[in-house]
């Protein structure tokens, strides 16, 4: 117990969480912070060189399963994201998403499932020099201390599970690290069933980060209550500024920031708008809602979807940090966007599975058994 509180003391505190550095090259995060020119934009290249982008989330694995060939390294005009370009884009981590296109459920998603991770590993393995596998917040800050982009495992969709918590147990072993709650009989319209806050327990034990993207109000509204770790919304903006079925009412936003969740906003034109000053309208919305700690970025490449001009691909992050500073945004405030509230989250969930396996056993319930 006295390593489980050290461990809550280490992470109370978020501008003490381990110091990213992107690359190698980059100066000394102190001697960033005292340089900081006055354009904007130099001002975002030198600040993002101390503080790199936690992306949120990445479509790039299935973007890849249709490529006769690609070299990531090299660079791909084919998909939105390289290496090459996550440099200029000083992207230090991102989510690789395993959703799958829909039509796909029971045993064939599954299967899916666990072909799209097994080509993230492989892909991830075929490229050494500029990516590197992460599962925790120590490891992506190893990763850029070693010059390499920290990949990690989700989200995957609910029909994922099979409705099996031994199949979660499993893809958690294999490296999953968030899991979307939409698209499940035990996460519907009404809300979660008793089986859904036994997926919940469950995720909680292990360090599974629940992704509210897209469930209803009623799932929402019981998974903030429900869930020991914090929440996260993957693709979601603010619904006062473009309605989109995906988007926040100022309400859950209010409620998230209640609860310590975090909100990515996706650099997608349908839920943002059309131009960078549109995202950073949204950032701020959530922002002033939810609180400085709630609020991260969700390049949501490679997922099919248009983006704003001049966040075409993911070299594009100092554009949209250029704009935040010129609006004012405290560099402490900015440091959590980036990557400081991506850190907590995956810290407070790391230590919440702790806490929760010394108090629990992996749970056996059957579906069948709790809504049958």
């Amino acid at each position: 117990m006295a390593e489980l509180q050290d461990e809550l003391h280490a992470t109370a505190e978020v501008g003490e969480l381990d110091r990213p550095v992107a690359w190698p090259e980059a100066e000394s995060l102190d001697a960033v912070e005292t340089d900081l020119g006055t354009d904007p934009l130099e001002q975002a290249h030198a600040f993002l060189a101390g503080h790199p982008v936690a992306d949120g989330y990445s479509g790039l694995p299935w973007a890849l399963r249709h490529l006769p060939w690609f070299d990531l390294e090299l660079g791909e005009s084919a998909v939105d994201t390289d290496v090459p370009r996550m440099r200029e884009g000083h992207v230090g981590s991102l989510f690789w998403s395993l959703h799958l296109p829909e039509g796909l459920a029971g045993d064939r998603a599954v299967g899916a499932t666990l072909e799209q991770l097994d080509l993230v590993k492989t892909v991830v393995h075929a490229h050494p020099e500029g990516l590197r596998m992460a599962h925790s917040a120590a490891e992506i800050t190893d990763a850029q201390y070693c010059g390499r982009v920290a990949v990690l495992l989700g989200p995957a969709g609910a029909d994922a599970l099979g409705d099996s918590l031994g199949i979660l147990r499993a893809l958690h072993t294999l490296g999953l690290r968030v899991l979307t709650l939409s698209g499940a009989s035990w996460a519907s319209e009404a809300g979660l069933t008793r089986f859904g806050e036994e997926v919940l327990r469950e995720m909680n034990r292990l360090g599974v980060l629940a992704d509210l993207s897209g469930t209803s109000e009623a799932t929402i509204s019981r998974a903030l209550a429900a869930s020991k770790a914090p929440v996260l919304f993957t693709r979601s903006a603010a619904w006062a500024l473009r309605p989109h079925p995906a988007n926040l009412p100022d309400h859950v936003l209010v409620e998230l920031g209640a609860a310590k969740g975090l909100c990515l906003v996706p650099l997608t034109a349908e839920q943002a708008g059309p131009s960078v000053r549109d995202v950073a309208d949204h950032l701020d919305h959530v922002r002033a809602l939810a609180g400085a700690e709630c609020v991260g970025l969700s390049g949501t490449y490679d997922s099919g979807a248009a983006h704003p001009q001049d966040l075409a691909d993911a070299s594009c992050y100092p554009y949209l940090i250029a704009e935040l500073f010129s609006r004012g945004w405290p560099e402490t405030d900015l440091a959590l966007l980036t990557s400081g509230n991506v850190q907590r989250v995956l810290r407070s969930a790391d230590f919440t599975a702790r806490a929760a396996q010394q108090r629990r056993e992996p749970s056996t319930a059957k579906i069948a058994e709790l809504d049958g």
